[in-house]
């Protein structure tokens, strides 16, 4: 074989090394059935419903904070259908909006929509949490790219739900997302 070749072969085994690590070691190697025996089990309705307090940081490429956000919810629900309604104010001052329309469905299953998915989002609750991914479109002013999201949150026992989220464009992370939301006492 000749130099050529083996870098060749060099360099698709080192891309081969990292898929396999990502896929069997990774944030995306989670599956909702691993979580199926974690309690307390989430409820969409009862644990994003009412006013919902959330604070978060996104982090860029390359694992600096990119931004910090304060966001308030408002989560609706009739039966298995409802709408989360959410209102962001990022450090820079700028502020966003989106509101989910959300359905459950058997086993645990949701579909989830909002104006800037390409598409609807798919997600699996299980246990003490909820998987979902779907496609977003970023704003024209950041680029209007559009993203590959995997949102994972975990209910904590005392009620407060961790959200992870990471953002891949052509299968390269370009974000994650780290977050809390906590219900607000109507008191």
């Amino acid at each position: 074989m000749t130099v050529i070749g083996w870098m060749v072969l060099g360099a698709l085994l080192c891309g081969v090394a990292v898929w396999l690590r990502q896929s069997l070691t990774d944030f995306n190697a989670q599956k909702p059935e691993d979580y199926a025996s974690s309690a307390p089990a989430m409820d969409m309705r009862q644990h994003l419903s009412g006013r919902i307090a959330c604070h978060g940081v996104i982090y860029g490429p390359l694992g600096r904070v990119a931004s910090r956000f304060d966001a308030e919810f408002r989560g609706t629900w009739t039966g298995d259908t409802g709408t989360l309604a959410e209102h962001f104010v990022y450090d820079s001052g700028n502020t966003q909006d989106r509101e989910w329309r959300l359905s459950l469905g058997p086993n645990g299953t949701l579909r989830a929509e909002a104006d800037d998915l390409v598409g609807a989002g798919r997600g699996q609750l299980s246990g003490a949490s909820l998987m979902l991914r779907y496609r977003i479109r970023l704003p024209a002013e950041a680029g209007g790219h559009v993203l590959s999201v995997t949102d994972w949150m975990y209910l904590t026992p005392g009620g407060t739900i961790v959200n992870r989220s990471q953002f891949r464009k052509y299968g390269i992370k370009v974000a994650e997302l780290v977050a809390t939301m906590k219900k607000v006492d109507a008191a």
